[in-house]
């Protein structure tokens, strides 16, 4: 699969799996990839602590095993988004998006590169390009992109509708961390007003046809939401699914005692 496929696929509303790397890097056990199923791998550029080198090295590897190489960015700017993509990149999450402004600046860098400057904003907000040729250009050699935009905060919330209307923008993100904080129940994710707020997110976005990821960390977390209809799943770290599986062997291992 590539982003072309994935978005694709998100569009069909076929069910894709993925998950978050955090803190392993590139020849530590990157040969079992292949077996775990994976349709994409957001790289964390945002809170992990990988260099240019290493997200680089890991978009090479991860598209050379058949798993699209996602990006989450530190901040929703242009020049991030565009570093991003020139490592190999084939998705990008933007976090934390709150303006029409920042939508329309990541859209631009994602869809539009290389262009810049006054060019890009006058095709983003205006639909102007330089030519038709051009056009034709720009939307070819970025079609492979697929562009993330994070819903993590009630701002965020209360201009969904018009932060969706940018038109480039491919799935929307739900960061539970974020937004319970935000929302006075922090880490609560079955609390009565978090779910409400997913809720009405999930609302818009299947109203504007735009596929929605939220980052699950646990099946109880997963199971409603992808009942529900959420075909586009987020689940877990690569640190939390190792620390999981070797509390799970231990804690077994442990219950053979006597």
């Amino acid at each position: 699969m590539n982003g072309e496929a994935m978005k694709a696929a998100l569009r069909g509303g076929e069910r894709i799996y993925g998950t978050m790397f955090v803190q392993t890097r590139v020849g530590n056990g990157d040969h079992r990839l292949r077996e775990m199923g994976l349709n994409y791998v957001i790289v964390d550029n945002e809170h992990a602590p990988y260099s240019r080198g290493e997200t680089a090295a890991w978009m090479r590897k991860l598209a050379a095993n058949g798993i699209v190489p996602v990006v989450r960015v530190p901040i929703p700017a242009s020049h991030y988004v565009t570093m991003a993509l020139d490592a190999g990149a084939q998705g990008v999450l933007a976090p934390y998006v709150e303006r029409v402004e920042q939508v329309q600046e990541v859209v631009g860098a994602a869809k539009y590169l290389p262009l810049k400057g006054e060019a890009v904003t006058r095709v983003v907000t205006r639909g102007e390009f330089p030519s038709e040729e051009t056009r034709k250009h720009l939307e070819n050699r970025n079609r492979n992109n697929l562009l993330v935009i994070g819903i993590e905060s009630v701002a965020a919330m209360e201009r969904l509708d018009d932060l969706l209307a940018v038109p480039g923008v491919d799935a929307a993100f739900v960061g539970p961390n974020d937004l319970s904080i935000q929302l006075g129940v922090p880490a609560d994710y079955h609390h009565a007003r978090y779910l409400e707020a997913v809720d009405h997110i999930y609302a818009t976005c299947t109203a504007r046809k735009v596929p929605l990821v939220i980052h699950f960390f646990t099946y109880e977390m997963a199971q409603p939401w992808i009942a529900k209809g959420i075909h586009f799943v987020l689940f877990g770290t690569d640190r939390k699914g190792i620390g999981d599986a070797m509390k799970k062997d231990f804690d077994f291992l442990r219950g053979l005692e006597g």
